[in-house]
């Protein structure tokens, strides 16, 4: 076997990749002939973009993942810190998410996740590094080229799919929360005054923390999107985003004006699928609220569809009316893995979106 110099990877041919074919035509039309599977593109972040691609690819092989690029906690925090990298957490978790019930793909997801532990007594800087991120990283090193990196990645593990950053930049996410001290009474005169004022949390580990989150922006404002991911959005036949936490990995995809402009303009449908509780950041806020959050930042979003988890909408009408201003119908769909729990069930989660996509052909 030949091996390529240190540096100087070939780049993977189109031939055999799950992404190859459809994402080669930009005609809606050429790219579904009879009864194919369609083109979606999913957006997001963490454990909910992980729940939508452990779903998606049980029902279409063609699935891209846009994933957020402003997390700075945790081995991706550290990582991104030292070697001025992209945060390669959520990239991984989506990469993992994305392999398939084989025992090669089960053995591979599980390398990805592994998370090294050292003790008091035997310290180590590996320690609650994740494998899959210093494997992605190195890639990175190797190739000098982010997307690249991840297509490597994903052919090692097989994955059924695509996965790509929303920016090739890092970025910065911020919000605004009210100055107000833990434990304070908001409705006391102080607590009024205080709740007036603004006071402005900087990274996604710490925003994502906070209740009554506004102002949300990434920094800086004008980063370029991914050439890739843009062009992935323009050809789909459907973009989903959600669930996931709403201001820190859902909502950044239209913060930045590439990405933002491609999603609006695409002829895809679109999709939000709610989450099944609030999140911190959402907490006092209902279904219909998160969509109302979503149409704030960015009014000239249109959607096609909302799935929601009927035990999450004790709001239905309103639910449906703020759907319809956008242009949606409500698809309500069981989707919870177990009652009381915030855990989608993937299969089920499969099922709704096979109907959708269905009803939607």
């Amino acid at each position: 076997m030949t091996h390529p110099p240190t540096g100087a990877l070939p780049r993977l041919p189109l031939a055999g990749r799950a992404d190859a074919g459809p994402h080669d035509s930009s005609d809606p039309a050429a790219r579904r002939p009879g009864g194919e599977p369609p083109s979606v593109v999913a957006l997001g972040g963490g454990h909910g973009l992980s729940a939508n691609l452990s779903a998606l690819r049980r029902i279409t092989p063609v699935i891209t993942a846009v994933v957020t690029v402003a997390d700075d906690g945790g081995s991706s925090g550290r990582l991104r810190d030292e070697l001025g990298v992209l945060p390669p957490g959520d990239l991984r978790m989506a990469l993992a998410a994305l392999c398939d019930d084989s025992e090669w793909g089960r053995t591979w997801r599980d390398v990805m996740q592994h998370r090294f532990s050292s003790t008091a007594e035997r310290a180590t800087s590996l320690d609650n590094h994740a494998l899959g991120n210093l494997l992605i990283v190195t890639l990175w090193e190797l190739l000098g080229d982010p997307v690249a990196g991840l297509e490597w990645a994903g052919a090692l593990l097989g994955a059924r799919g695509r996965v790509l950053p929303m920016s090739t930049q890092p970025l910065v996410i911020e919000g605004d929360v009210p100055d107000l001290p833990t434990g304070a009474d908001p409705g006391a005169p102080e607590g009024r005054d205080r709740q007036a004022r603004l006071r402005t949390i900087t990274g996604q580990a710490q925003l994502a923390k906070q209740a009554d989150v506004s102002n949300v922006r990434l920094v800086p404002p004008d980063a370029p999107s991914c050439p890739q991911a843009v062009e992935a959005v323009g050809v789909a036949d459907w973009v989903v985003m959600g669930p996931g936490s709403w201001h820190t990995s859902v909502l950044p995809h239209l913060l930045l004006p590439g990405l933002r402009r491609a999603i609006c303009e695409s002829p895809a449908r679109r999709c939000v699928t709610l989450n099944l509780s609030p999140d911190t950041e959402t907490r006092g806020k209902t279904a219909a609220d998160h969509l109302r959050v979503l149409h704030s930042y960015c009014p000239e979003l249109t959607l096609d569809v909302v799935l929601a988890d009927p035990s999450a909408t004790e709001d239905g009408a309103d639910l449906e009316e703020v759907a319809a201003s956008l242009g949606a119908e409500v698809f309500s769909a069981d989707v919870r893995a177990h009652p009381g729990t915030a855990v989608h069930n993937t299969l089920r989660l499969a099922a709704a979106y096979q109907e959708i996509f269905e009803r939607h052909r």
